[in-house]
């Protein structure tokens, strides 16, 4: 994984289709802030395993989407409660 693809180039790639997809090094949309470019650090089925894996690897930052073939919104990792608190 790892070259820099854009997020509809990355939708429609099989291996990602139905699965959350970590991207580093993104580019985002200026108006929605939304990725729309990245490299493609890692991908699972599983939201748990997939952050588990990426917070192993401590120095990495990443944008984690779910890649659906059917649509074309970007659905982003939700925020963690602590982000919500003030």
């Amino acid at each position: 994984m790892g070259s820099r693809q854009t997020w509809p180039e990355i939708r429609r790639i099989e291996e990602y289709q139905g699965r959350w997809v970590a991207l580093d090094h993104c580019r985002y949309d200026s108006r929605t802030a939304q990725p729309v470019e990245g490299s493609v650090v890692d991908s699972d089925e599983d939201l748990a395993e997939l952050c588990s894996r990426i917070k192993q690897n401590e120095g990495r930052h990443c944008a984690i989407l779910f890649c659906s073939a059917h649509d074309d919104r970007i659905t982003p990792l939700p925020p963690s409660p602590r982000a919500l608190t003030h």
